[in-house]
């Protein structure tokens, strides 16, 4: 799924997204700098939905332990038990093709299936079992399929809800090597929901409702559309067939080869048969959507669907997916295995996206592009989502994880493709810029005690939809990049290579990958290497600064990563210079009131690092808890983990950060923009866990007024934000008051240097609106005249005055402070021609002091995600962490369980530590340097 899948609007366990400008967790921070009237009420819906939400996972799920206490859950017959008492299917039975014919009525909001099987035996048996959620079967039957004769039987079909299964129960055994087709006809109402075979609607311009029906399957919702063996492993091919009105059109994985009238009234579309693939990548749409098409230059037919209404903002999305898919198959080397590749935009989607083979799947504004109307930020974020559901075609599509556990190789590796695909596809773009923020993002979840390993051990559906997270995203993405970063980047596309070749079509696990990069060497400009008989690399490099590259050393790359997929957490390491000897230690980093260094935990880290008497990227395997590097020369500095490739954080122990802040004031230039948006994270962090003092975090900072790059400004308000909104519920206006004054001061030479308009490249677009939307939430004088002048212009013309789409929101979010204001832009935010700004009414909207037009919102609108987020992550009381605990205890057992329920209760716990111990210090620092 995109990243939108991981965080999804009405609040589920998987986001992405409307990740408006940088990351999820910075928008949270720069949600973070309004001023919500009242926190509490909005805290109370926000716990609502959350619990709704939450009740119903565990409502779902409450028989969903490994152990079943009976089996004599029956359809028609309770004298039978049920005859398997796992939640991971048999491996009995496996499904080789599916025959489907689904027939939606749009009008009753009910569909009615066949489903035809053919399944070959490996084991004798006397029952089939699997998947079915919701389904009303009224017939099934097996067929044995013999040379001359086919016989045919009705067969008992017991249920078991609590896992989602079926059993036919065979009248005769099921034989080794056999073949059988499964026939089963049902019925079920189109979902209400967004998983499975759901109902969508929409408004036209005149203000007709319209319905189309939809689907979305991952991770285990295949079953409530048809009945099937819902595993990524029970790989098949597919031969759908879809009944609908002459006015409808009908879309799936492959290309329509006939169109047969039943009826007059009904047309029954036949697709070609699919590839080998899994459940949760078929599809299907009913719609009446339009659509434009292009041909790549290999001959994929590559069309963009829309509502009619919008048919004119899919080119820039048609563009870029013509783009990305010549660039896929270039770097893959393996040629995209179907005749056409489909986006669409539906209307109600929880995701962010969806790879679904050959028809993939988009909410609305992770799609579609105005360019009169849309952001740069929004152009950034449909080009990185498209290239996300393409690269899944590759990884995730040919080739599958066996298991939800390993989720992040379908996921770790879409997310690190969005980079590696747009920055050569769209260099304007720069998206370069943005891939430490997601490694941040990463730590920010994996620094807690309830993080988890990249690979995890997952049964059932609950425990599945929580790897939709940053660990499988992010860290995966992160870590990766840190393995091309170490092996070079020549080296590891061949690996990727040599693994989606010799699984095409199959499942894997982690060892599948990492033996596969195993068997290509690292080579450099200076390193000789060779491949031993053993599969691994030895590498013989005469270095003088690493006494690890001067003697041959085995590469073993399984090994490595193993320390990182198979652990939760990353390292700390600290960096303690002694003329030119530099000591190195790691440990496990981890916040909280009772994260006394853990044992056990130890990475073989790539280290990089640079220094002040040279510019030339040197490297360190750290494999041991200490070790020492050996320098040529004494330095005045030294930075480590160049460009932040690394998943680590640095602590410089003795004077070693006094240099770097030196540095910084002094000729911050000398080093990358990311190298200093790695320094101001890693400074904040290392005062969590009490290495610094927060002092020095602000001795930092103070250079900030000097920088103008994006990531670095944007790295600063992320941490120097949140720091005066822990402040809000404690009665500490003066300081929280003074602290505001600082963070403005900072940056307002920059904000004061910002253009109203839409001029710059796309990062200082970026920049611009969000330092604009900063000044004018945090009452800055010359932004609030100026955003108020546009807004009444704006609000005089009704709305019809073209605004600079990079000021929108500051603009919107000053309107909205009067209550005239805030009327008209919602009278605008329901219109069907504002819904490219429609995200960016609702920030403004929200920022409303009158509480009562707070319970206006759409609860499950991607702004309220960001906000639950934003304000959640923000409460610093011993009350606040009450309130939050007892309502959760609450609920059903399995919702306080959650780990997003024991990551919001670990942060805010950390949150009153860190308080109780910075505030002090903070407020004197302010008094000395302000």
């Amino acid at each position: 799924m995109g990243e939108g899948s991981r965080f999804p609007p009405s609040g589920g366990s998987g986001l992405s997204y409307v990740e408006i400008n940088i990351s999820k967790a910075r928008m949270a921070a720069l949600f973070s700098i309004l001023p919500f009237a009242d926190k509490s009420s909005l805290m109370m819906m926000i716990m609502m939905t959350i619990g709704v939400l939450n009740v119903a996972v565990s409502v779902n799920n409450d028989h969903s332990s490994n152990n079943r206490e009976t089996a004599d859950v029956v359809s028609g017959n309770g004298s039978k038990p049920f005859p398997w008492d796992k939640m991971r299917l048999p491996k009995h039975v496996i499904p080789v093709h599916y025959d489907l014919l689904l027939h939606p009525n749009l009008t009753t909001l009910t569909f009615t299936g066949f489903a035809r099987i053919e399944i070959t035996v490996n084991q004798q048996t006397s029952s089939v079992i699997l998947h079915s959620k919701h389904l009303q079967i009224t017939r099934a039957t097996i067929q044995r399929r013999m040379r001359n004769t086919h016989t045919e039987k009705e067969v008992m079909v017991l249920e078991y809800p609590p896992f989602e299964q079926i059993a036919l129960l065979a009248a005769f055994p099921l034989h080794v090597g056999q073949n059988y087709t499964v026939s089963i006809e049902y019925s079920a109402n189109l979902s209400e929901s967004f998983h499975g075979f759901y109902k969508s609607t929409y408004r036209t311009q005149e203000g007709e409702v319209r319905v189309l029906a939809s689907t979305q399957f991952e991770p285990t919702a295949a079953r409530m559309a048809f009945p099937c063996f819902d595993e990524p492993s029970f790989k098949a091919r597919f031969s759908i067939k879809i009944r609908r009105e002459p006015k409808h059109l009908a879309l799936s994985n492959m290309p329509i080869v006939k169109s047969v009238n039943v009826a007059n009234w009904l047309v029954e579309d036949h697709f070609d048969v699919s590839v080998k693939m899994s459940t949760y990548l078929v599809a299907f749409i009913v719609s009446d959507f339009k659509s434009v098409s292009k041909m790549t230059t290999s001959g994929i037919k590559i069309s963009v669907y829309t509502v009619p209404d919008k048919i004119n903002q899919a080119d820039y999305a048609l563009d870029a997916a013509v783009k990305l898919l010549d660039f896929y198959e270039n770097y893959f080397s393996i040629p995209y295995p179907l005749p056409k590749q489909d986006l669409a935009a539906i209307p109600d989607f929880q995701s962010g996206a969806m790879e679904n083979w050959g028809l993939t799947t988009y909410r609305e504004s992770s799609l579609l592009y105005d360019p009169e109307k849309s952001s740069a930020s929004a152009k950034l974020w449909i080009t990185m989502i498209i290239a996300h559901e393409l690269a899944h075609q590759w990884f995730g599509n040919l080739v599958t994880m066996e298991w939800w556990n390993d989720l992040w190789l379908n996921e770790g590796f879409a997310k690190f493709m969005e980079y590696v695909s747009v920055s050569i596809t769209h260099p304007d773009l720069k998206v370069e810029d943005y891939f430490l923020g997601k490694c941040f993002d990463a730590m920010e979840v994996d620094a807690l005690n309830s993080s988890h390993p990249v690979s995890t051990p997952v049964e059932d559906p609950a425990q599945i939809q929580e790897m939709f997270d940053d660990v499988s995203y992010e860290k995966g993405a992160c870590i990766l990049n840190m393995l091309r970063d170490y092996l070079n980047a020549d080296v590891f596309k061949a690996g990727l290579v040599q693994y989606l070749r010799k699984y095409s079509y199959q499942n894997t696990k982690n060892e599948d990958l990492w033996n596969s990069l195993a068997h290509t060497c690292p080579l450099g400009d200076t390193q000789e290497s060779q491949l031993q008989g053993d599969g691994f690399c030895t590498r013989n490099q005469q270095t003088s600064s690493s006494a690890h590259w001067t003697r041959r050393e085995i590469l073993d790359v399984t090994t490595m990563m193993n320390t990182w997929t198979l652990q939760k957490g990353f390292p700390l390491v600290t960096a303690t210079v002694k003329g030119k000897n530099v000591h190195l230690q790691q440990e496990h980093y981890m916040k909280g009131s009772d994260s006394s260094p853990s044992t056990g935990y130890l990475w073989h880290v790539p280290l990089t690092y640079i220094t002040s008497k040279s510019d030339t990227v040197q490297r360190f395997l750290l494999t041991t808890k200490t070790d020492v590097l050996i320098l040529p020369e004494e330095v005045e500095w030294i930075k480590f983990n160049v460009g932040m490739n690394g998943y680590y954080i640095v602590h410089y122990e003795d004077d070693g950060w006094d240099a770097l802040i030196s540095l910084l004031k002094e000729n911050h230039t000398a080093i990358s923009s990311n190298d200093r948006a790695s320094l101001i994270n890693n400074v904040f962090q290392l005062v969590s866990i009490g290495k610094l003092s927060i002092s020095k975090a602000l001795d930092l900072s103070l250079y900030l007024k000097l920088e103008s790059q994006i990531m670095p400004v944007f790295q600063g308000m992320n941490e120097l934000i949140p720091m005066y909104k822990l402040m809000e519920k404690r009665d500490m206006d003066d300081v929280e008051n003074q602290l505001k004054g600082y963070i403005v001061n900072l940056f307002k030479d920059l904000i004061d240097k910002q253009s109203w308009n839409d001029e710059g490249s796309v990062s200082e677009r970026m920049l611009r609106s969000s330092l604009l939307l900063f000044a004018c939430a945090r009452k800055y004088q010359p932004c609030v005249d100026k955003a108020e002048e546009y807004f009444m212009k704006w609000k005089e013309s009704n709305g019809t005055l073209r605004l600079p789409n990079d000021v929108k929101t500051a603009v919107y979010a000053v309107g909205a402070q009067t209550i005239e204001g805030w009327d008209f832009l919602f009278s605008k935010y329901r219109l069907p021609w504002f819904s490219t700004e429609r995200n960016q009414i609702e920030v403004a909207l929200s920022i409303s002091r009158n509480k009562d037009k707070l319970q206006w919102f759409e609860l499950g609108s991607p702004s309220i995600a960001h906000m639950v987020i934003g304000v959640t992550n923000q409460y610093s009381t011993r009350e606040q962490l009450a309130e939050v605990k007892e309502f959760f205890n609450s609920l059903e057992e399995k919702s306080s369980q959650l780990r997003c329920v024991q990551q919001a209760i670990e942060t805010i716990e950390e949150n009153i530590r860190w308080m109780d111990i910075n505030f002090e210090k903070i407020k004197i620092w302010l008094q000395n340097n302000m």
